[in-house]
């Protein structure tokens, strides 16, 4: 897939998606109106999407109905729009900016920031329950896994209990294996159930999802690190200011890169024989660990 190529066909996926989810949220007029539109907020307008282009790119592959991916997709993307204002709450990462734009517990309020979480949680499970998927039921249970207290949840729990602690690489694998990469492997994991995929195939992307969850995490450290405020749409230079474990801090910015490219050969080869219907996921690994660093 040529680079004009991946960037049209991630263009068209976002666009996909939003509306989508522009659809799925309450409207801002529905009571209670202050809720509904403090998660409008969090949701819409802005976003790499990076989960939901997976779930798309995953479903390709298995031959899904395009339209039959957009539940799924949404079902992340709300998980994670979630997960992200809950992040920032001050009891948690404490930032005042997300995606370029007030977090919504400073545009709103803390309070209300968490009820918008817990509001999008449960819409992303109604939103795929509802979807008549044949798959439905065991698509919410692999959501539920990844988002819970084995997977982003704990991760976070494990995240916020290495505050301050000279962790070891080892421990910070196992730390963002649960909080960043379980929900963007089971994004992997939810496009193939929309289609038809045999048990190896579904082997192989597994393990392409894990590899893509930690790719995913030690370029969000270099970026973290090495990039701007204003480029990032987030608090640059925030996990040195917490003294938090990352990549960066346990490896350098050298041997992170390297780590990097290492992890994105790891996570291309288990699709190297999967043949051009696996072309998106190669593209989507390569836009993963192309961000600027």
């Amino acid at each position: 897939m040529a680079a004009r190529d991946v960037h049209s066909w991630m263009a068209a996926g976002r666009e996909r998606v939003e509306a989508a989810l522009d659809a799925c949220l309450p409207a801002a007029n529905i009571a209670p109106t202050r809720l509904h539109e403090a998660m409008r907020y969090a949701v819409l307008g802005g976003g790499k999407r990076v989960r939901a282009l997976l779930c798309f790119a995953a479903g390709e592959f298995a031959g899904a109905d395009p339209e039959r991916l957009l539940a799924p997709a949404c079902a992340l993307e709300l998980v994670h729009a979630y997960s992200l204002v809950h992040d920032d709450l001050p009891c948690m990462d404490d930032d005042v900016l997300r995606r370029g734009k007030p977090t919504v517990h400073v545009e709103f309020d803390e309070a209300t920031a968490v009820l918008v979480g817990d509001a999008l949680q449960s819409l992303a499970f109604c939103v795929l329950a509802g979807s008549g998927l044949p798959d439905a039921a065991a698509m919410v249970a692999d959501l539920a896994r990844a988002a819970g207290s084995r997977g982003m949840a704990g991760g976070q729990m494990l995240d916020l209990l290495a505050a301050d602690r000279d962790i070891g690489l080892a421990e910070l694998e196992n730390l963002h294996i649960h909080k960043t990469g379980a929900l963007i492997r089971v994004a992997v994991v939810l496009g193939a159930r929309s289609g038809s995929v045999d048990a190896g195939a579904l082997a192989r992307l597994d393990r392409y999802g894990m590899r893509i969850g930690l790719l995913f995490q030690v370029v969000d450290d270099l970026l973290d690190a090495l990039e701007d405020t204003a480029t990032l749409g987030k608090t640059a230079g925030k996990d040195a200011a917490q003294n938090k474990a990352t990549y960066v801090s346990r490896l350098g910015v050298e041997t992170a890169r390297a780590y990097a490219h290492e992890l994105l050969a790891g996570a291309l080869e288990p699709i190297a024989g999967l043949g051009d219907a696996a072309e998106p996921l190669r593209a989507l690994a390569r836009f993963v660990a192309e961000r600027q660093f």
